[in-house]
């Protein structure tokens, strides 16, 4: 696969244009169109509602407080794409609220790319809920994400496409879940330019069978044969209760990150009959409150 079509979410966050940085570098390494996305946060089943009085006066002048909010967010969007050399792409309002609508349009794309949740934890959970609605893979970019370019930039200021990937030194996290599978796949145009990648199974002993006789040595095969070559590291998380059950690897995941120098981290979001309330615990919601490097999920 290949990230033809990437969706970037845009508002108002100190954070976003980092955001907008990775998704023209990506566009530059694929050949991408880029879509940004700015929306008002007004649900569209307003609109379906036959109870609300669409010419009341009060309702259309708060709608345009809202729009007029999401046209500020944008206003850099088109710069900097520009000043870094991308030459297609688009921006759009939505009347509607971010995760509902990001999702909506994701299923006419490859790749999209939001915010971490704030850390107050207030407001929707963008990452989690267009993870459970796109079927897409969804790369959230923290607080601390770079806002300089990392592709070749000449002396004008304009990026060019033959410079390395954002991603250079990345870290999967491999569970052998159907979401891990999902995640590598989705991973794949990234890994492929990786400097190098790091593979790490922790407590493979507690599953046996799961990974096959030797931990590991199927999935850098499958990697192999798509022409990448990784490094498998082998870890084991501190066991807790009475029972010795393994404990929650997201931490460790992010100290092996730190560790290795890592600018991405690559994992499934696992989930079971309630996908958000699964992911609000557990090693995924971990990663997500306390990643400061870039992380792709695929669920």
């Amino acid at each position: 696969m290949a990230y033809k079509t990437i969706l970037v979410h845009v508002d108002e966050a100190p954070h976003s244009p980092a955001r907008i940085l990775m998704a023209g570098e990506l566009a530059l390494q694929e050949g991408a169109h880029v879509i940004g996305v700015a929306t008002t946060g007004i649900s569209r089943f307003l609109y379906q509602n036959e109870t609300v009085d669409d010419n009341d006066p009060n309702l259309a002048r708060h709608l345009d407080i809202l729009r007029e909010r999401a046209s500020h967010a944008l206003a850099d969007f088109a710069p900097r794409l520009q000043a870094l050399g991308v030459q297609s792409f688009e921006q759009r309002i939505l009347d509607d609220e971010p995760a509902a609508g990001l999702s909506l349009m994701a299923r006419h794309a490859d790749l999209v790319i939001v915010g971490q949740l704030t850390p107050n934890g207030r407001g929707p959970d963008v990452p989690a809920e267009v993870l459970a609605g796109s079927g897409k893979p969804v790369l959230v970019m923290p607080f601390a994400a770079r806002t300089s370019a990392a592709i070749a930039v000449s002396s004008d200021g304009v990026a060019s496409p033959g410079g390395p990937a954002p991603a250079r030194h990345i870290l999967v996290g491999w569970n052998a879940s159907r979401e891990a599978g999902r995640a590598l796949q989705d991973a794949l145009p990234l890994l492929r330019r990786a400097d190098s990648v790091t593979v790490a199974i922790y407590d493979a002993d507690a599953r046996p069978g799961v990974f096959g006789d030797s931990p590991g040595s199927d999935v850098l095969a499958w990697l192999e044969r798509h022409g990448v070559m990784a490094k498998l590291v082998l870890g084991a998380s501190e066991r807790q209760g009475l029972l010795k059950r393994p404990g929650n690897v997201g931490e460790q995941l992010l100290a092996l990150a730190g560790e290795r120098d890592c600018d991405l981290l690559v994992m499934g979001a696992y989930g079971h009959s309630r996908f958000r309330e699964t992911l609000l615990g557990g090693a995924t919601r971990s990663v997500l409150d306390a990643m400061t490097l870039p992380l792709l999920m695929s669920h």
